[in-house]
């Protein structure tokens, strides 16, 4: 059986639609409220090799936290956008959901199926 890791937001209704989504389809699930423990510069790396993301594409830009960060400074290496979404999860964008050694962000929710089944 499939081992599927969320990172998951229980207050975002396309975090809890993404959930109840892969619940449907597997009892083997390991849940990670981000907020209350943040992934490593080092698991933040990984999700982007495997979604094919750059830092910047995996942020929340709309946030209060990314304009008052000065994240929109386009200077910014890939490395300092990471541990930024590292000190302020609130910042990476969810639900995301890792399973076959790949990954997806369920927004909407129906784009994790494909990694999952």
């Amino acid at each position: 059986m499939t081992n599927i890791t969320i990172l998951h937001n229980p207050r975002c209704s396309k975090s809890r639609e993404t959930l109840a989504l892969i619940q449907a389809k597997s009892d083997n699930i390991n849940i990670v409220e981000y907020l209350k423990n943040p992934p490593t510069e080092a698991e933040i790396s990984n999700i982007l090799n495997l979604l094919g993301l750059t830092a910047r594409q995996l942020m929340r830009t709309k946030e209060d936290e990314y304009k008052a960060q000065n994240l929109q400074d386009e200077s910014l290496t890939e490395s300092q956008l990471i541990l930024a979404m590292v000190n302020t999860p609130k910042l990476i964008e969810r639900p995301i959901v890792l399973a076959n050694g790949k990954a997806a962000v369920g927004r909407p929710p129906e784009n994790v199926l494909a990694i999952i089944e």
